[in-house]
């Protein structure tokens, strides 16, 4: 970017001009993306035509000369690509980011300045070795793309984070760079540096669990579909294996196939989280979040919409000490990325809790007691996590009983209830909320084990449903509405009275004028 100029752009009316409009009158004119993306752009159509090449090529091997087809299939994705860089523009108005793309349709994407949430800057491998950052701009709205953002791929490394500083300092106390300088940002606060040591957390987590659910479901294929044919080939060598061997070679290929799951999951965690460096600017009241190893992510979180944080416990990392922290942060949906907007990885519970604590400014919502919602809620636990356990048990015993189920394996399956019954008495300490004077806190979960701080001020509306079950119980679930994170948290099966009381407490006003007042009966004659 240059520096602002004295003389008004063509179009423009000249007049004397203050604050952030002058900062940023310089972007005005419409300008392209980094030249270097042109070593870049083409490279990624070829990928993306990877499967149409191919098959070119392919149907082209089966003559004797495929002729100019096989170089028509790589020219077209390359000259594509260098289209998708010339036709792609934006600028920075007093106002508002506008982004110009399109070949054959063109289309122009538009977000405030006051929209912007967050600032990402992503560097893929080859963008490193080009000195370039992709600048992922969310806004929260639909409007502005499928994300709720702006994407710029990509600038240089300068003129990216110089653009961040700019939108995030919108109110003009950053002070304009001059040519190829980047923008004066005060050094932040570091809240936490990543420590390589917290990778043995990674295989406890949901993804590394469900890396060994794939691992072990694509080795179990072959292996059962090999099994089932030696058994029609000969079927009393299969009965000597499964009583004798089969046990042995399921538990050994589970232990390595595990210990190969935890590996990978070990590996994602440290490409993904490795440097993790949490920062908070006080100046420009933002949080900084920057991770990766071979391909980087800097976030910056506007800590003035900031609605409180989630605090991710799932059983394993529970049963180790550790967990996980997210930021509830307003004006994304459920589904987007920037919604998660991770403050921890998986790290020691001590460090999750501490940079709560920081981020939060206070530590009662993680420290103070929870109300637990009585025998009705405790009672559904129960039923909803051993019923179906014995269910299993009747019918595995049924069919031994008929010489269609081997016996031991039966006797086996009374661990299913047991396990519930474990699991419901654990869902059941752990369900509760309880009210601070800032914030609204949720734990619920066992599998997947939450501890939720919703700011107060943040909350919208209320939900209250019913289900024939929880009405039979006397139940409720309460649910806070709000424009951050998943826009809803729910409380878990609250007796009725437990729930109006508590979001008329939590946001006076809000509920009040639909509850009915009982008038007392007349006295009788």
């Amino acid at each position: 970017m240059s520096t602002p100029s004295s003389e008004p752009p063509p179009g423009q009316p000249p007049g004397p001009q203050t604050g952030p409009e002058t900062e940023l009158e310089h972007d005005a004119v419409w300008r392209r993306l980094d030249l270097r993306m042109l070593l870049v752009h083409p490279v990624n159509e070829v990928i993306r035509f990877l499967p149409f090449l191919v098959g070119v090529f392919l149907l082209g091997s089966g003559g004797e000369d495929g002729g100019p087809w096989h170089y028509l299939g790589v020219a077209v994705p390359i000259a594509i690509g260098l289209f998708r860089f010339f036709s792609t523009r934006f600028r920075i108005t007093s106002g508002q980011i506008e982004l110009r793309r399109g070949i054959l349709g063109r289309s122009v994407l538009t977000a405030p300045l006051d929209r912007v949430r967050t600032v990402e800057l992503t560097a893929s491998p080859i963008h490193r070795v080009l000195q370039l950052e992709k600048v992922v701009i969310g806004t929260g709205s639909a409007g502005s793309g499928s994300s709720g953002g702006l994407t710029l791929d990509a600038l240089g490394n300068a003129e990216a984070h110089r653009l961040r500083a700019e939108l995030l300092d919108r109110a003009g106390s950053t002070v304009p760079a001059e040519p190829g300088e980047i923008a004066s940002v005060a050094p932040g606060e570091v809240l936490l540096r990543f420590d390589p040591g917290w990778a043995r957390y990674a295989p406890l987590t949901t993804s590394g669990l469900l890396v060994a659910l794939a691992a072990v479901g694509a080795a179990a294929g072959p292996f059962f579909g090999n099994n089932l044919e030696v058994r029609v080939a000969n079927s009393s060598a299969v009965d000597q294996v499964r009583e004798v061997a089969l046990p042995l070679l399921l538990g050994a290929g589970l232990v390595g196939l595990l210990v190969i799951a935890s590996v990978l999951g070990i590996l994602g965690y440290l490409l993904g989280n490795w440097d993790f460096t949490l920062t908070r600017n006080s100046t420009q009241r933002t949080f900084d979040v920057r991770r990766g190893a071979l391909t980087t992510r800097a976030t910056t979180i506007d800590l003035d919409r900031l609605r409180g944080v989630e605090v991710h416990e799932p059983l394993g990392l529970r049963l180790a000490g550790g967990g996980r922290l997210n930021a509830v942060v307003t004006g994304f949906g459920r589904r987007t990325a920037e919604s998660k907007s991770p403050l921890v990885p998986a790290a020691p519970q001590q460090v999750v809790h501490g940079v709560a604590e920081l981020v939060l400014e206070e530590r009662s919502p993680l420290e103070v007691p929870l109300s637990q919602h009585g025998p009705a809620a405790r009672r559904r636990r129960y039923l909803r996590a051993v019923v179906p356990g014995l269910v299993v048990v009747a019918v595995l015993v049924l069919a031994a009983a008929a010489g269609d189920w081997p016996w031991p394996l039966a006797v086996l399956s009374l661990a299913l209830p047991v396990a519930g019954a474990f699991l419901a008495r654990d869902r059941y300490r752990r369900l509760g909320h309880a009210l601070t004077p800032g914030y609204v806190v949720v734990r619920w979960g066992s599998l997947r084990g939450r501890r939720d701080a919703l700011a107060r001020t943040g909350i919208i509306g209320w939900n209250i449903t019913q289900t024939f079950f929880q009405r039979r119980a006397g139940l409720v679930s309460l649910t806070a509405t709000t424009a951050a994170g998943q826009q809803s948290y729910e409380i878990l099966d609250v007796p009725e009275d437990v729930a109006v009381a508590f979001a008329a407490e939590a946001v006076p006003g809000l509920v009040e004028q639909f509850l009915t007042r009982q008038e007392s009966a007349p006295p009788a004659r």
